[in-house]
């Protein structure tokens, strides 16, 4: 069975966007150590899992990275790989999903997700999305999250938890240079 992933960066004070919303991102201690964490947490993954916001903020973006010579090689790198990965796109207003490898997702997306979980293949990963990650909390399809927490007090804005009660067994933890830190945990009481 596939592993559901949740992979977002995080506030200090565990806020998944800034007080601008979805595009306010700036309060991500991003580096080459970060760089490195999302390449690893990314690495065993072969689906991206995003509602309609986030697919429409990344197809917006990391087309035009691909062959930018502006572009670092990270940047360019990244670009190819969502490129190339399978992305399954979860909508209720979203009438196609245009990018390569793109499926949209409608109806019943708990079951289309377990299904999906049940298929072979690597992990799937939700990269970004933190609403689409509360609407899969509360059924627990979560299987692990990993984080990296920002040095950076956000305030009141969108949660990253939400719908959430579960235990969390600590997998890993890195201290970046940044005062960021990237985070594991396995969900271990799932029902």
């Amino acid at each position: 069975m596939r592993q559901l992933t949740l992979f977002l960066h995080s506030s200090l004070d565990g806020y998944a966007e800034g007080p601008n919303g979805a595009m306010d991102i700036g309060f991500i201690a991003y580096n080459e150590e970060l760089e490195q964490f999302a390449n690893k947490v990314l690495s065993t993954a072969d689906t991206v899992l995003w509602g309609r916001q986030t697919y429409e903020m990344m197809y917006g973006y990391w087309p035009e990275m691909m062959n930018n010579p502006e572009a670092s090689e990270h940047a360019q790198n990244h670009a190819n790989w969502i490129h190339n990965v399978q992305k399954v796109i979860c909508s209720t207003t979203l009438q196609s999903a245009d990018w390569h490898n793109s499926t949209l997702l409608k109806g019943d997306i708990i079951t289309k997700i377990n299904e999906l979980k049940q298929q072979d293949g690597e992990d799937i990963v939700i990269l970004g999305s933190p609403r689409l990650a509360h609407y899969l909390m509360a059924p627990q399809l979560i299987d692990s999250i990993k984080l990296t927490v920002s040095p950076f007090v956000v305030g009141s804005v969108l949660p990253v938890f939400k719908n959430f009660s579960q235990s969390l067994k600590l997998m890993s933890s890195e201290t970046f240079s940044t005062g960021a830190l990237g985070l594991h945990y396995d969900i271990i009481n799932k029902a």
